[in-house]
């Protein structure tokens, strides 16, 4: 849109409009081209502020920078990719309330919690499951382990359900207050509540405790990187 300055005038269509503090003439028949620039402008800024915008892109998965569980607001603290040797398995995401640096201090969330993961390659349930009693195992002692059990059995037949895991699947592990771990896959609930909070921060632990899967996906997690 071609403007000149030293004379308040800008074109439109090729048609001349002028503008000066206190009064306006517009050269041309209609509004309209006013009118078209305000609806731009409308749009633009509802893109900019939208609550809903993708923060972050990663191997073509996009994840929301803010989503709403239990009624409570959570915002996206890190974000990264599980790799195992040259293969990019999924892409992880960790929701909470507010900004977490250290690993203390995520598990000490009173609030609702989420961990959402995108599938980027198929994988079996039974596989997955391995993996994640492995992710625990490594960051629990074996006094825990055994207060863990039960939750643990319900977990690993919740993965029996489900045969397999493709490419674009979504889970959703959540922690909410008074109600418990739940999990989604791909919106549908494959989980009933479980009320064990030290389980659900056990299942944290496989990506942000002190023996990670990956210690550069715990950095990212936890907005170090």
């Amino acid at each position: 849109m071609p403007v000149d300055i030293s004379t308040g005038i800008f074109f439109v269509d090729h048609r001349a409009v002028s503008f000066y503090a206190g009064s306006t003439s517009i050269t041309g028949d209609t509004m309209k081209p006013f009118q078209a620039i305000g609806s731009i402008l409308t749009l633009c800024s509802a893109v900019f502020f939208s609550g809903n915008a993708a923060a972050v892109e990663l191997a073509g998965v996009r994840l929301d920078d803010s989503v709403r569980v239990a009624n409570q607001d959570l915002r996206l603290n890190g974000a990264g990719i599980r790799s195992k040797l040259i293969f990019k398995v999924y892409v992880v995401g960790l929701y909470l309330p507010e900004k977490k640096t250290s690993a203390a201090d995520v598990i000490a969330v009173a609030g609702a919690r989420r961990v959402s993961i995108v599938m980027l390659r198929e994988v079996t349930s039974d596989e997955f499951a391995k993996a994640f009693t492995t992710g625990i195992e490594q960051n629990t002692d074996a006094a825990e382990r055994a207060t863990l059990a039960p939750s643990m059995a319900k977990f690993n037949a919740m993965f029996a359900s489900v045969a397999q895991l493709k490419e674009g699947d979504a889970l959703q592990l959540d922690w909410v207050p008074a109600t418990g771990m739940t999990v989604q896959l791909n919106g549908k609930r494959i989980l009933e509540p479980l009320a064990d909070a030290a389980f659900y921060n056990a299942v944290l632990r496989i990506w942000i405790g002190n023996k990670p899967v990956d210690d550069k996906l715990k950095r990212r997690l936890l907005a170090e990187q």
